[in-house]
């Protein structure tokens, strides 16, 4: 099971979109080099304001291209990038990995998905009424969310548009992802 990786994006200061780069260099326990959410804690301002001691949870931020076939459906353009993700795939079911799942990045990096990213107002910021699209209903009407999943870097390497992305799921009972 796998996919590509379709496009790498970093930005070194706080803002909503993330340019996109020739590559990225994953460090373990770290995150993307030089990206402003880089580090061990939390760097995610609003969760800083709560606790900066909070584990780093969000080193990756990875969301899949499909989404943005999706909203374009619906009368949106999206880009990779502009809505702040590190990594965007192609053919691989992010929302749908359980917690624990390793990501191996082309040659060598490797992430574990740790949740999922809670969309945030600034996604109306970006695009008025997209906040809306990133929301999703089940049959019961339980909310689930489609901005992307985070992860952390258990192993550090470069990661390029067109490296595979190969998933390895967790041996026993799987949890679905949650909000991080």
């Amino acid at each position: 099971m796998g996919g590509t990786v379709s496009a790498v994006s970093s930005n070194g200061v706080y803002s909503f979109t993330k340019p996109n780069r020739e590559s990225i260099t994953l460090l373990a326990g770290l995150g993307v080099e030089g990206d402003v959410h880089a580090g061990t804690t939390v760097k995610h301002r609003s969760r800083m304001r709560r606790d900066p001691s909070q584990p780093n949870l969000r080193q990756v931020h990875l969301i899949h291209e499909e989404l943005f076939d999706e909203v374009r459906a619906a009368g949106f353009e999206v880009a990779a990038g502009q809505l702040g993700e590190n990594v965007t795939t192609r053919g691989i079911d992010l929302l749908g990995l359980p917690a624990g799942t390793l990501l191996r990045l082309g040659d060598e990096a490797v992430v574990e998905v740790t949740g999922l990213r809670n969309p945030c107002p600034q996604i109306d910021g970006f695009d008025h009424g997209l906040l809306k699209q990133m929301v999703g209903r089940d049959e019961d009407g339980s909310a689930w969310r489609k901005a992307g999943i985070m992860s952390v870097v258990l192993t550090g390497g470069v990661v390029r548009p067109g490296d595979p992305v190969k998933v390895e799921l967790p041996d026993g009972p799987h949890r679905p992802l949650e909000v991080v």
